[in-house]
């Protein structure tokens, strides 16, 4: 007796399985066809795995946030030092080997000052801060030494960060270990499934989550005869979705 229309056949159901601490699933996608010789759009069985490679690097870069705050009875007044206090941390930066491409200011405000527990004015301050580039890390702390010598009290330390500055060669790597860790995965995935792993079908890197914090240097300025900056080390994360196919 004929039909009406196609009944679409299932061939094989959705089977998952936890592997390590990564999740991974086997995806089955069912063929269909009809007794009218009518064709689905359905994809193939397939395998979809993900993995993440995770190497470790020494940051070669420090970025330091350098402030100088000043204060007067009058704006122009707090304006006029903090120029002059600036213009020497800017210098002591350039004399210091820090290139003029490396040094950029990142804010500045001028802010009223109110008397305690009242709305009267009773004078201003300023703040201008710089962001420095330091591309070798050894010369961190006897910079910002040399930028307290030259702003004296008005120094504010008010942030350090590192980096890597060419991350390419690690990046690799992690890439490498990544796609590995995924066809590991697969292959297990197939020998318990009872099926045969298959060509790749697709691999995706997976956009990266927000990177956590680096190691920072403390943000209280130390008046030792040479400030200690230690950038530590840091982690590069590469994660990869692998989907291969099944062989008959």
């Amino acid at each position: 007796m004929g039909h009406s229309g196609v009944v679409p056949t299932t061939r094989r159901s959705t089977a998952a399985l936890a592997l390590t601490a990564a999740a991974v699933s086997l995806l089955v996608t069912g063929c269909t066809s009809g007794s009218d010789g009518g064709s689905g759009d359905s994809a193939p069985p397939g395998i979809s795995t993900q993995g993440t490679g995770k190497v470790t690097g020494t940051p070669d870069t420090v970025t330091v946030v350098l402030g100088v705050q000043t204060q007067g009875a009058e704006a122009n007044v707090a304006l006029a030092e903090n120029a002059q206090r600036a213009t020497d941390l800017i210098d002591t930066l350039k004399g210091k080997g820090v290139e003029a491409k490396d040094i950029q200011t990142s804010n500045l405000s001028v802010q009223p000052v109110f008397a305690p527990g009242g709305s009267a004015i009773t004078g201003y301050e300023v703040t201008n801060q710089v962001t420095a580039t330091v591309r070798d890390v050894s010369k961190a702390g006897g910079l910002i030494d040399a930028a307290a010598g030259a702003s004296g009290d008005a120094i504010r330390v008010q942030q350090t960060s590192f980096s890597i500055a060419d991350d390419s060669e690690l990046r690799a790597q992690a890439r490498a270990d990544a796609v590995q860790q995924a066809k590991d995965q697969a292959g297990q995935i197939a020998d318990a499934a009872g099926v045969r792993l298959g060509e790749v079908r697709s691999i995706t890197e997976v956009p990266a989550g927000t990177p956590g914090p680096y190691p920072q240097a403390g943000t209280a300025f130390d008046r030792a005869p040479s400030t200690p900056v230690e950038p530590g080390s840091q982690e590069l994360t590469v994660s990869v979705s692998v989907v291969y196919d099944i062989d008959d």
